[in-house]
């Protein structure tokens, strides 16, 4: 029997597996990170390169003007709320089943008046809605 004292291995750690590990975090972070710098933008809307624009009967167009008005079909709505824009759009829509709302909104219109048009339509039970914008060609946009 051997009694004397038997030497104590001091425990090493192995730093490999966790450098394999810090390496893989290390690439998962790089690969989903999204760089973003906050820029000023400066937009320019509307201006689409579109196809010819096409009659058709069940259009209903709704022309928003730079200061608020409206017009539905080349007739001029009366007040700028959702209700009066509503029952001008129900009134257009009662001889065409099916109607497209194409919004034909001036560039420097607000916002608020195009959201205005899609809330009266919602309400006039009318669920297709269009943006008509002009192509860039004519609008000299990109052209030197």
């Amino acid at each position: 029997m051997n009694f004397r004292p038997r030497q104590k291995e001091e425990p090493e750690i192995n730093l490999i597996p966790f450098i394999d590990v810090l390496l893989v975090i290390l690439i998962f972070l790089m690969l989903t990170t999204t760089y973003s710098k906050f820029t000023e933008m400066q937009l320019t809307l509307p201006v689409a390169d579109t196809e010819q624009m096409r009659d058709r009967p069940k259009e209903i167009i709704v022309a928003v003007a730079a200061d608020g008005r409206y017009a539905v079909n080349k007739m001029v709505v009366n007040g700028k709320g959702v209700d009066s824009m509503a029952s001008a759009l129900r009134n257009a829509a009662k001889s065409q089943s099916g109607s497209i709302i194409v919004i034909s909104a001036d560039a420097t219109a607000t916002h608020q008046a195009v959201i205005t048009v899609m809330e009266a339509a919602r309400r006039a039970g009318l669920t297709q809605i269009t943006f008509a914008t002009q192509s860039s060609a004519s609008a000299g946009v990109g052209n030197p």
